[in-house]
Order: structure tokens, then sequence, then C-alpha cells
């Protein structure tokens, strides 16, 4: 059987043949390749027994049944290192360092160790500190390396190395750059795949970046954005291994995004995550009906945080007189009493656990209101009246069984503690004295009072006094469905309500606990496309991770959302304020130099400041136009996706079009996927055709919508003018 291997030297895609006609393998150049595409098989024979042998253990490991919590939770452990281990197979090694002090060290997907306990690691996790020089050594600054070496495998098999000398002998703009061009140049197949071979230094330089704050990531098409977002995930789950106590939140823009992206993190072994989008953050709330660009920028605005908490606010009881009957007998708690206890309730609670513990306090109150009436009576008694004494004990016949041992009560008429502590809790538990706090402070839905709010323009008026007569008029007219605009303020007023209960958590991984609970608080929240969200949308981030570790990656060039944003500073400043991070990545690996090329004016038009991002391939393929007219269009887009389906096959082809081109091309293009720009934003596929760009620039922040579908494909572009 005939093996073909690639040894490149700094530089991607050498010849199988020599420049005089001989096979490579009879050359000293071909020795040497096959001499370390051997090598290299050697370790990943040995990295590969070792990680079945693991495997196998924590196998046998997981069989038996948990005996106790402990066990429990012991297992939860073993079975993330059992997945991680599982799911390391493909690509399990990947890279190599050759330090100058002789040192050799390969770099994978995980860590692995030899036998024993204290043996030194076989292979080094690529989270881990001492695999950073790996993306991040070069020849000006070597780390103590004198040689990269990227290894390429298919399955159990090493099918080329490419060598990276750290001597200043060989220079290169990117870092492997033979294995990241080959990765580029590989058919898209319509699901995100791990990056962790071909990473770049200043993508390597976010994902390990502190994460003590809002980090936000500026980049242009094809800088490899979410590749960021999703390694960074997996790192920090790494480095801080309690976070994956709380779940790390990942927010796309779109399910057909998240669906895109979903395999990207098991496959790194990362179990503790939830994915949603901010129209699935609630549980058992979906949007019913789509809402005009006007609306959806007037709810999405930042006044309406402090508005709904003064809505709140008015909803609370005021403080007055209350009349409490217990055993027949009526007592009365102050105004001035009840003010104290509503202001120590309240205090920094939601509506619900405030009423709560104002109920708490009630029953004390009340509890101790019944102990001062019995002891003034008791007083009266001993200055010699009998008829109360008399009366006295008819009340307290309830306290008295056949059988009991004489109590404090029975003595002298006063209550012991232990008596007084039992009254308090049959207070709580009293239906009538429930039924009383739930008149005077009763249990409240979101969905009602937000649908009560918004259509009424009296109280729009009074508590959004920001918004215009139109604008209020425009609110209160929407009709009944959920929006995506309503659901961050439907949240807003959830948060501000508070639970009735306690939730019961429910499934046995964190992220199963915290996809249920609308009020979980994450480690971390990582925001996809993060130009696209609404002020009141970051505000519900904000909620979930209150704690501000935060990344959120995006294009502001990219932006189509209804808000008028046009800048970061603008976008974060009503949330994050001026407590945030900056960072930029500047090259464009996905989308061709052929490509890019096309999209300078497009900015400008856009009304960017910003230089597009910095091609570093070429795909050899010039974009084209066709241009034809609105009667053609069926019969020439199903023609030249027939074509482009043949000359990329087994990758993938996608169609942008104008809004209201999409169901005419449906009709005709059931094979693959038509999308308007917005649809299509964090995708990818070798070869798009762009559909009637003249009418994606018209719509609504059209030139960022253009600027979207220009920049989709990792080869062809192919554009079509209606006339």
């Amino acid at each position: 059987m005939r093996r073909d291997f690639a040894l490149n030297n700094g530089t991607a895609g050498a010849s199988e043949m020599t420049p005089n006609g001989e096979s490579p393998t009879s050359t000293a150049e071909g020795v040497a390749r096959r001499s370390a595409v051997a090598e290299e098989q050697e370790f990943l024979d040995l990295a590969t027994a070792r990680r079945d042998r693991l495997v196998d253990h924590l196998q046998a490991e997981l069989s038996s049944d948990p005996l106790d919590a402990l066990e429990r939770a012991r297992q939860r452990m073993l079975r993330q290192q059992y997945e991680e281990l599982r799911r390391a197979r493909e690509g399990l090694v990947f890279g190599r360092l050759d330090g100058l002090d002789g040192t050799v060290r390969h770099v994978g997907r995980v860590g692995l160790r030899n036998d024993g306990e204290d043996s030194e690691p076989l292979l080094v996790d690529w989270r881990a500190p001492a695999a950073r020089p790996f993306y991040t050594a070069t020849a000006v600054d070597p780390q103590g390396q004198a040689r990269r070496r990227h290894i390429r495998t298919t399955g159990s098999a090493v099918v080329g190395v490419d060598d990276e000398p750290l001597d200043g002998t060989i220079t290169a703009e990117l870092v492997g750059e033979g294995a990241l061009l080959a990765a580029l140049d590989a058919r898209r197949t319509g699901r995100m795949a791990t990056a962790i071979a071909t990473l770049q230094r200043e993508q390597d330089d976010i994902i390990r970046a502190e994460a003590t704050g809002p980090l936000i990531v500026q980049g242009g098409p094809g800088t490899g954005k979410t590749v960021v977002a999703l390694h960074r995930v997996a790192y920090l789950l790494f480095a801080q291994p309690k976070m994956a106590d709380q779940a790390v939140l990942v927010l796309g823009p779109s399910p057909r995004f998240l669906q895109y992206i979903a395999q990207v993190l098991p496959a790194l072994g990362e179990t503790a995550v939830v994915s949603a989008t901010c129209d699935t953050l609630l549980p058992e709330i979906r949007v019913g009906r789509d809402e005009s660009r006007l609306l959806a920028e007037i709810k999405g605005r930042a006044l309406w945080q402090p508005a709904l908490e003064n809505y709140v606010t008015s909803l609370l009881p005021r403080p007055r007189e209350l009349e409490l009957r217990w055993e027949g007998e009526f007592y009365v708690i102050t105004a001035e009493t009840v003010a104290q206890a509503l202001a120590s309730a309240v205090q920094g609670r939601p509506y619900h656990r405030a009423r709560t513990a104002f109920a708490e306090q009630l029953h004390h109150l009340l509890a101790d209101a019944v102990v001062e009436q019995r002891e003034a009576l008791m007083n009266e008694m001993e200055e010699g009246f009998e008829d109360i004494l008399a009366r006295v004990d008819r009340g307290m016949q309830h306290d008295h069984h056949v059988g009991r041992r004489p109590t404090g009560s029975d003595v002298d008429g006063l209550l012991s503690e232990e008596e007084i502590e039992g009254l308090r809790d049959r207070i709580a538990e009293n239906a009538t004295i429930a039924r009383f706090i739930e008149a005077w402070w009763p249990t409240l839905d979101a969905e009602t009072l937000l649908c009560g709010l918004l259509s009424d323009r009296a109280l729009l008026a009074r508590f959004a006094p920001q918004l215009s007569t139109e604008e209020i008029t425009a609110v209160s007219a929407g009709p009944a469905p959920w929006a995506s605009s309503d659901i961050p303020l439907l949240d807003a007023l959830a948060d501000l309500l508070g639970e009735v209960g306690a939730p019961q958590p429910q499934g046995e991984f964190v992220a199963d606990h915290a996809r249920r609970q609308r009020d979980w608080v994450y480690g971390h929240v990582v925001i996809d496309e993060a130009q696209e969200l609404s002020e009141m949308q970051r505000q519900m981030v904000l909620r979930r991770c209150p704690s501000r570790s935060i990344t959120a990656v995006g294009d502001i060039d990219q932006a189509e959302a209804a808000h008028r944003h046009t800048n970061w500073a603008q976008a974060v400043q009503a949330v994050f304020g001026d407590r945030w991070a900056a960072a930029e990545l500047t090259i464009c690996y996905r989308t061709p130099r052929e490509v890019m090329a096309l999209t300078e004016p497009v900015l400008q038009k856009a009304g960017s400041h910003n230089a597009p991002p910095r091609a570093v391939r070429s795909s050899g393929i010039a974009p084209w136009v066709l241009t034809i007219t609105p009667a053609e269009l069926a019969g020439a887009a199903a023609h030249a996706v027939r074509q482009l389906q043949q000359r990329w096959h087994g990758g993938t082809v996608g169609v942008i079009a104008p809004a209201d081109r999409i169901a005419e091309l449906l009709a005709v293009l059931s094979d693959v996927p038509v999308l308007t720009a917005a649809q299509s934003k964090g995708l990818e596929w070798d070869a798009t055709l762009l559909i009637d760009p003249q009418g994606i620039a018209a719509e609504p922040r059209g030139w960022n919508g253009l600027y979207v579908g220009l920049t989709r494909c990792t080869q062809e572009l192919g554009q079509m003018v209606l006339t």
C-alpha cells in the first residue's frame, strides 16, 4: 500500500515531484519526509494507546452505580473526563515544540501523562501555559523554541508535517502557514470545526486574555471571531475549573448559527455550556410575530430598565394600619410598624421575595402582639380580675392536652420561648393569614403586567416619559403575540418580580439546571455577533452574569439591527459604561483577497470609518457578475447554483438575496440555503451566489448587509445584478 506524505519547510502544499521530475521518495528530502512522518506516527500510536487505556479505565469506573452524593459528584467529574478523552481521538496530536535546550513537547487536544502519577506529560493540552509558544513563538521572539512542527492527521494516520524553524532562516507571516492554508482551502461541511491546530497569535492572545470584565472584540469578516469566542470558552473552563460549576452561556444571533457551531465545544470536551439566542433565554416563552424596525428600536432602548423598575415599585403595597384576626381576637399592627417592615423587606429584593420577607416579619409581629396582649391580660388578672383570668384560661385551652406535663404558662400564665416559636409557626401555616397577605400584596405575573403596560398610553407616559406621543402610540398599538423586542422587557419584569417559589433543579449536568432557570447566574457569557444586541438585550446578559465576565465578539460594520449605534462605545455605554476592554482581530483568513477587494467602497457607503481586515490568502478565482432581468431570475439562479455545486462538489454553496426575493428563490432552490444577509451572518460556504446586490443595499442598513453578503465565501463569489 502506497502512502503519500508531505513535509513543508515554511511553505504550504509541497509538490510530490522534485524539479527534475524525480519522485521525492528517492531524494534526501523525500527520505527526511518519510522519517519525520514515521517519527510522528510512532508518537501518535503511543498517545492513542495511552488515551484508549484511560478511556477503558474511566468506563469501568463509571459502570457502577453511585451510592451517595459524594460518589455522584465524583462520577460527574469522571464522566467529564471520559467525554473529553472519548471525543479526542480525531486530531489527538497536532503539534510539536523542539526547545533550544533539546526538550521536545507534543501538543494536542487533551493532556496525557505516562503511567504513574508523577510521570512527565506525554502530551501537553493546547490550553496549558506550556503549549502557548506553539501559537505565539516567532523568529524574533522564539520563546526558548528552536522549531515548531504542525502534524496533520487523518483518523489514526499521520499524513503530513509542516516544520517551521524559529531561528530566522525562514520567515512566514502566519503561524503554521501550511497547515492553516490547507484547512482554509478544505471544503466546507456546513458545520464549524475546531481550529486548535491553526490558531494564530492575535487570536490566541484574545483566547487567553483575563476574564475580569467585559471584553469587546472587533473583527471583520473571516477574522475568526467565532473561532476565538468558542475556543476562549474551552480555555476558560480549563484555566478556571470552578467556572464549570456555574456553566458558560453562548449567545448566538440565530438558531441556524447555533446549529452551525454546535459541534465545536462538544468536540473540545466541554459540556458545561448553554447555547441560546436572546429570544430563547426565557424558558417556555417563544416569539410569535415579526415586528417593525421602528418598534424594535424603541423597545430596545435603555430607558425601559428604569421605567420597569419604577413601574414595579408603584405596585408595592403602601404602608397602613393592619388589623389581623387570630383565634377570635383582633390585633392591630400600626402603620409606622408596617412601614418599617416594608422598608426592611423591600431593600434589595425583587417583588415576590420582598413579600416573603415581609410575611415572615408580619408573622413575628402578630405573634408578638398576641404575646403582649396575653401578658397585659395576665397583669390585669394579677390585680384581681377573676373574670379576665377565666377568659384567658378559656382562650388558652387549645394549648392543653391530656397527659401533658406542666409548662411555664401552666405555672405563671406566661408563654415560654418554645411556645412563642410554636405560635409563630402556627401563624405562618395559617391559611387565613396567608389569604390576607395575598390580598394585600398579590402575586403578579410578568406577562400580564407587560401586556397591561404596553397597551396603556397613560402608564407609558407616566413611566417612560422620554417617549414621544408618536412613539407611545406606536408601542400601545402593538398586537398581542410576543415579538423579539418584547423578550428583554419581559425578562426585566420577571427579574424585578422574582420567582414566587424556589425553582427545582432538573437534569444531571449543570447545563441542564442553567437552561431551565431564568435567573441562573453564569460563570461567563460569550456573545457572538454582539453588534446586533439592543441595550435591553445587553441588560439581559448582565443579569445573567453580574460579575461582568463577558466576551462579546462582532463587527460593528456588519450591524443590521434597528438600533442606531455605529461604534462600540455607543453600543455598550448604557449598560457597561466605560468599564470594558477592547481587542481587535485584523487579519482575514477565510475570505479571499479577490473578494475583500470589493468591500472598501461598500464600507464607505455604510458610513464606516474602519478599514476592512487584511486578507492573507488568494483563491485564484475572480468574482463574477451576471446581469439578468427579473423575469430571468428563477431560471438563472437555479442554473448558476447547479454550476457552483459541480465546481465545489463535496463542499457547500449558499444563496443570499433581499428579503422580498427569498420566496421566489426558495421555489426553485430546495437543496441550498437561501437567506437574507442578516440570516447569513456568521455562516460561510465554499461559494456564494449573491442575488440583487442593489436590492440588498436598498434595505434598512443595507450597505452593512451587503458587506455581510459579499464576505461569506471561502473560494468563489458570484453576483446576479437585476436590470
